[in-house]
């Protein structure tokens, strides 16, 4: 069954930076589109990056520059490296997959943003 799982959130001050990492499983990776997003406190969920199956990468505005998405397909793993990191970054980040009609989500990483 299809399987997604974040890792790599925390604690960190502003200006700080974290790399989030999805691992994939129980489908082809390499063959879908996946996304980024996050969830801030009494929020709804915000989509912030995503990456193609031939690599093309697109941002929220409010993180282009800061953050960057990458995918490797020998490991089927998707990142997000988070620089210059603001309070208002601070959410659940969660990772995406649309597969044959279908969203799945994974349980989702914690990223604080505070002093």
């Amino acid at each position: 069954q299809v399987q997604l799982v974040e890792s790599g959130g925390g604690l960190v001050q502003p200006g700080g930076s974290l790399r989030l990492s999805c691992a994939a499983s129980g489908f082809t990776f390499s063959s879908y589109v996946m996304r980024w997003y996050r969830q801030a406190p009494g929020k709804g969920r915000e989509l912030v990056a995503t990456i193609t199956t031939t690599g093309r990468t697109t941002y929220v505005d409010s993180v282009k520059g800061r953050f960057s998405i990458s995918r490797d397909t020998a490991k089927n793993t998707v990142d997000l490296q988070m620089n210059s990191l603001k309070p208002e970054d601070t959410g659940v980040y969660y990772c995406l997959a649309y597969i044959r009609g279908t969203d799945y989500w994974g349980p989702g990483t914690q990223v604080t943003v505070s002093s």
